[in-house]
């Protein structure tokens, strides 16, 4: 039983102050007036005995203590939208069959949480799931091997496939800790150690080496990698620097000690992840299992990153979802 005067809604106002530091930005998140959201605050500091948040300050900040308290917040907000996802997953007891890929920056979190959803609600589907890269995954999607899948969107139409946009993911720079800092900024951080390149023959790899192209930036060939968490290691190692984006640097979270994050030095550019179905199937199941992607994106991986990498705001988001 939570004690009186702790409530969700208090928890949600809570969680937005805390991303926001703003009574009014955080009445827009959660669609309470300002006034409300002040009681809302007043109430659960009161119930709780202690001030989460420093009210004098402009933005707002956490205190000790509600910095503390907002970790458990985050984990019980976040079980109980994972819980609200489980209960309004569409009911797929009449499929006999489904093949799903998911791209492998999924792996840690996310794909497990999205097959036990679906299994769940599959009493007598055969279910083979493949994960692999975007580009193995694309493969398997036009050779019909694949009756759903979730990837990176290269951006050309495939006959046969409709394309349901789920995450705007944006590039950024990252390298060692502390190796920007050191090098005196970013230009001289990339003049100074080599750019740690992603295979070529993989579509992130392919979507960088085109825009540093169209910027007219060239560098020596030195590091041409296949896999991201070995590309992430030697990152986090200070052997060079490399891009990549939030879903990625978040999946290799055991590394983030060693690593930082920063927007890039030179014009933005992203990359978009959706969902593909052939174009023969229902249009309710596609819809309503990139309704649970959304769901499960934002909660285990958007949201996370953003309170790490709170200057993504705005470029790291969810699409779709009409």
């Amino acid at each position: 039983m939570l004690m009186k005067g702790v409530t969700l809604r208090g928890l949600e106002v809570f969680e937005a102050l805390a991303a926001t530091g703003s009574v009014a930005q955080a009445a827009q998140m959660t669609g309470l007036s300002q006034p409300a959201v002040s009681q809302q605050m007043r109430n659960l500091e009161t119930a709780l005995g202690a001030d989460l948040v420093d009210h004098a300050r402009r933005p707002m900040q956490l205190t000790q203590a509600g910095r503390s308290y907002l970790a458990r917040t985050q984990t019980v907000l976040s079980q109980l939208r994972l819980g609200q996802n489980e209960l309004t997953v569409m009911d797929l007891s009449h499929l006999s069959t489904l093949d799903l890929g998911v791209i492998d920056d999924f792996d840690n979190d996310l794909t497990p949480q999205l097959v036990t959803i679906l299994a769940e609600n599959m009493a007598r589907c055969r279910f083979r799931l493949t994960t692999a890269p975007s580009h193995e995954i694309a493969g398997a999607m036009r050779d019909r091997r694949l009756h759903v899948a979730i990837a990176a969107s290269s951006g050309a139409m495939v006959d046969g496939v409709v394309e349901y946009p789920l995450v705007r993911d944006p590039f950024m720079l990252v390298c060692a800790r502390g190796a920007l800092a050191e090098a005196g900024g970013a230009g001289a951080l990339m003049r100074g150690l080599p750019l740690l390149r992603y295979d070529r023959a993989q579509l992130i790899g392919r979507q960088i080496e085109a825009h540093l192209a169209a910027q007219k930036l060239d560098f020596p060939e030195r590091f041409e990698i296949g896999s991201h968490l070995s590309l992430m290691t030697l990152v986090a190692r200070g052997v060079g620097w490399g891009l990549t984006t939030p879903l990625g640097f978040m999946r290799a979270g055991r590394m983030h000690d060693r690593m930082e994050a920063h927007p890039l030095p030179f014009p933005p550019f992203s990359r978009t992840i959706s969902l593909f179905a052939a174009s023969d199937w229902s249009d309710r199941v596609p819809r309503d299992v990139a309704r649970i992607m959304r769901m499960l994106v934002t909660d285990l991986v958007i949201d996370p990153a953003l309170r790490q990498l709170p200057w993504l705001e705005g470029t790291l988001r969810v699409l779709g979802g009409e």
